[in-house]
């Protein structure tokens, strides 16, 4: 039965879910950080609030949720800002849900990880994913809410993707030998979640990724095939990483394969992009 949904971050993926749930005849509201934003998901039909992370929202902004969604990332210094401002507007809720990552994992040397095996994050942001992920389950004891995380690898889908980075000049083939990441498509995210708060659950952990981990050159040399362009010349490791900002340079100190049975077996999910291939594949016949 469809509720209220409201996603603090309607950003690429909260918009996805957004619009998959009013799909579904859910009233979606939520939250972003410009009043521009703000005018254009209007214009979709979307009622947002601006939420910087630094004052709770008005009382009246959450009036008869029934669903919140999670999708603003913590600050390693501060926290996660939702909890801070806005958890005592919560206490109604029946479904918490928070979209985290597969980077509290930690690094693996590649091997594949599932729901059981523990987290070990190493990177400041993952370890304040984690402390998000503690404190999004504690506040769902607390009130007797529902609690589902959804953990995150690398995020694709139209617009933002290997397509858009070789049309625009902007694609390099890195080569770190037994480099290799998880991605899910934006729009199986968006399915993930809305499985997940209409199936009847105690709550649990989620990894959403596709069924085929695969470094970054491949996914690369594979748009350039889809677009028929050359493909680039893979870049050593040791050559590319002076060049490349610390945030960039962190990601591929980490590799890992996300299994993704559970949210098949438990959530009965089935991947519109079970590979990069199909997703690459359908962006290029949208655009």
């Amino acid at each position: 039965m469809a509720g209220r949904l409201f996603i603090f971050g309607v950003g690429f993926s909260g918009l996805e879910i957004a619009r998959l749930a009013r799909a579904d005849g859910w009233t979606v509201t939520g939250t972003v950080t410009t009043r521009e934003k703000a005018d254009r998901l209007a214009a979709e039909g979307i009622a947002t609030h601006l939420f910087d992370g630094t004052r709770p929202l008005s009382d009246a902004a959450l009036v008869g949720t029934t669903h919140v969604l999670n999708s603003v990332p913590p600050k390693p210094a501060d926290g996660d800002p939702v909890l801070n401002c806005c958890a005592r507007q919560l206490r109604e809720v029946r479904w918490l849900g928070y979209l985290s990552t597969t980077g509290v994992y930690g690094d693996t040397g590649g091997a594949w990880v599932d729901e059981s095996v523990p987290a070990r994050p190493n990177q400041p942001r993952s370890i304040a994913r984690l402390a998000a992920e503690r404190g999004w389950q504690a506040l769902g004891l607390e009130i007797g809410a529902i609690v589902d995380v959804f953990r995150l690898p690398g995020i694709y889908g139209p617009s933002r993707s290997a397509i858009e980075q070789v049309r625009e000049g902007r694609a390099r083939r890195i080569d770190k030998p037994g480099q290799c990441f998880s991605r899910i498509h934006v729009a199986d995210i968006a399915a993930t979640v809305m499985a997940a708060i209409t199936r009847p659950s105690p709550g649990g952990i989620y990894n959403v990724a596709d069924d085929l981990p695969a470094p970054t050159k491949d996914i690369v040399a594979y748009a350039c095939e889809l677009l028929g362009v050359p493909i680039p010349p893979a870049i050593p490791w040791e050559q590319a990483a002076p060049a490349m900002g610390d945030m960039a340079r962190s990601f591929y100190t980490e590799s890992r394969r996300a299994k993704n049975d559970r949210i098949k077996q438990q959530l009965g999910v089935r991947l519109r992009y079970p590979t990069y291939r199909e997703g690459l594949r359908a962006i290029v016949a949208g655009s």
